[in-house]
């Protein structure tokens, strides 16, 4: 029929099937069709295959490629540096541009933990301390047995202890209260106190910082102890404690200041001079004499 009158139509093919790089025909051969065009495999390995970064050679269009950080690789070439496994299809990591595997990264660049003696793998919760590495399940207080994670410790020759473990088993405790004592105590015949624990016998004012004295191993402040045992004056009556220097003179069984100890007539300083008692009184020579 002539054409347009209707039925089927028939054509004969006049394109030409070829390479697009090198023309050749691609008729009976293996081709790869890219955006552009068909090519024969020739040209598209060596125009599109990528280089291996392991043996420097084309990446094959019939084989597997693995592609790491801007790196191709053939699938036998993408293997662990230090022992030769196949890292196609295993976890792995890059050391200073080595392809490691788990394994070998944690034999070589992992720690151990001083507990358990296993490789503390990278990521887990750990512990470093002092050089040395934990796991954090295996931190434990060496008394309560206890992990003590991202608590305070202290540690105590090869033992680890969390605070309330140490002071209960080595901290000092306060004399009077009993209870442990960590920081900022004072010590009095050896013993510990709270500074707020140590206090004068008689008016309970804190002695920490102040001039005290003791009494049968009690402690008391200067005014308590003045006024509970030290000698009176003979003159002013105030007690004389001795404190700051200060020195008294004692005649029979009276006692004076020395800024006390002066004549009853004409008030002269008697200290280290001659004087006559005259009953309550006493006096200088001159004095006695105009009697």
């Amino acid at each position: 029929l002539p054409a347009g009158e209707g039925g089927p139509q028939t054509s004969t093919m006049t394109e030409c099937f070829d390479c697009d790089n090198c023309k050749e025909s691609l008729y009976g051969r293996k081709y790869i069709q890219m955006d552009n065009g068909p090519y024969c495999i020739p040209c598209y390995d060596a125009h599109f295959a990528n280089t291996c970064d392991e043996c420097k050679e084309l990446i094959g269009h019939d084989c597997r490629e693995l592609y790491y950080e801007d790196r191709h690789y053939h699938e036998h070439c993408f293997r662990c540096f230090r022992c030769d496994r196949s890292l196609a299809d295993e976890p792995f990591t890059c050391q200073d541009e080595e392809l490691l595997c788990n394994d070998c990264y944690c034999s070589e660049f992992s720690s151990k933990c001083i507990a358990c003696e296993k490789t503390v793998m990278p990521g887990s919760r750990k512990l470093e301390y002092n050089g040395q590495t934990w796991h954090e399940h295996c931190f434990i207080c060496s008394s309560c047995q206890q992990p003590i994670g991202s608590r305070s410790f202290i540690p105590d020759q090869k033992d680890y202890y969390c605070v309330p473990c140490y002071e209960s088993k080595f901290a000092p405790r306060c004399t009077r209260c009993k209870k442990t004592l960590t920081k900022g105590g004072v010590t009095y015949r050896d013993e510990p106190w709270h500074k707020e624990c140590f206090v004068c016998t008689g008016c309970k004012t804190p002695l920490a910082g102040q001039q005290f004295t003791s009494q049968d191993d009690n402690p008391y402040c200067i005014k308590c102890f003045g006024n509970l045992y030290a000698k009176k004056c003979s003159a002013c009556t105030k007690p004389i404690t001795g404190f700051g220097g200060g020195k008294y003179v004692s005649f029979e069984d009276r006692h004076w200041h020395h800024n006390c100890f002066n004549c009853a007539r004409c008030n002269t300083s008697l200290v280290g001079k001659g004087f006559i008692p005259d009953n309550d009184e006493i006096l200088c020579r001159d004095c006695s004499s105009d009697l």
